[in-house]
């Protein structure tokens, strides 16, 4: 029998958040308590326990809407990696998604790719995470104790000559709405949770046709999405979430996307890693769409 197949699969629930959180602190990933828990509530987190009790290894499966699904937070301790312990919990995870007729996506690095096409992924777009770094203390982030999203007022009239609108608390409908038309997938439930967050903050193009998200993160502020008809308007609103901004800043961008990483190149952000959309089943899933400039993360797509 295997090592892996020595550890038993189970799901995950509320109590797990903090084991949750120390495995993705361990990675260096910027995933805070409130998205641990939001992982748990509304999809399937499963997780493995080393003979201590300890959680060691993670994957969630998250269904959007009737015909896509997320997977990602695939975890494993490094004391506990190349035993198969990843490709079992991606199993289980599509298994879950494919059950109910949705089909899997994710977002890999280059090397999680190769592993991911041995079981049936194929590869979309690329896109590149540019980081610019601060200090750890500045700006909007993560409570270093407990990863909750705290809160950093607004600069008064930061943006007040930027082509974009602050959006207030009632901005759910309408983020949900313009990221459904651009991606084709129904997120409402995550914009829910993420837009009531006391960090977040959202903007809207003048029009009202396009928006941008910005929300705290353990180790940076996550920019994105960024969804605009015009490129034009999605440097507006790039330029309105980093208007008020210190500290280190994580933003996705498809690498068609020349002017955004142009303009992030600009205002010194570096490239930090490239991954590229997968799919299995529907390949449609995993192409580039015109209208996303920038992307909420890996781990939500």
């Amino acid at each position: 029998m295997a090592i892996s197949e020595a550890l038993a699969i189970e799901r995950l629930g509320q109590d797990d958040v903090g084991a949750g959180l120390a495995l993705s602190d361990a990675a260096g990933w910027n995933q805070t308590a409130d998205d641990w828990a939001f992982f748990i509530a509304a999809g399937e987190c499963h997780g493995m326990r080393d003979e201590a009790g300890r959680l060691v290894a993670t994957a969630a499966a998250l269904p959007y809407d009737a015909r896509t699904g997320w997977v990602s937070m695939v975890l494993v301790d490094a004391a506990h990696r190349h035993r198969g312990i990843a490709t079992r919990l991606v199993d289980v995870c599509v298994a879950s998604l494919e059950s109910e007729a949705r089909t899997p996506v994710l977002d890999a690095t280059p090397a999680g790719a190769a592993v991911y096409a041995r079981s049936g992924f194929v590869s979309g777009f690329a896109f590149e995470r540019w980081e610019r770094f601060g200090a750890a203390d500045e700006g909007e982030g993560s409570d270093a104790a407990s990863g909750r999203s705290r809160a950093v007022p607004a600069a008064e009239g930061a943006a007040a000559n930027v082509g974009a609108n602050a959006l207030g608390a009632d901005a759910a409908p309408l983020v949900s709405a313009l990221d459904r038309a651009a991606s084709d997938i129904d997120r409402s439930a995550f914009w829910r949770a993420v837009l009531a967050r006391r960090s977040t903050r959202a903007w809207s193009t003048p029009g009202g046709d396009g928006i941008a998200v910005r929300r705290a993160g353990r180790r940076a502020t996550q920019l994105g999405p960024i969804v605009a008809a015009r490129s034009s308007d999605a440097l507006d609103l790039l330029a309105a979430a980093l208007a008020d901004l210190p500290g280190a800043v994580f933003i996705d961008v498809p690498v068609h996307c020349s002017e955004i990483a142009h303009e992030l190149a600009r205002r010194g952000f570096a490239r930090q890693r490239s991954f590229v959309r997968m799919a299995r089943g529907d390949q449609r899933a995993a192409a580039a769409r015109e209208r996303v400039f920038a992307l909420a993360g890996p781990e939500f797509g």
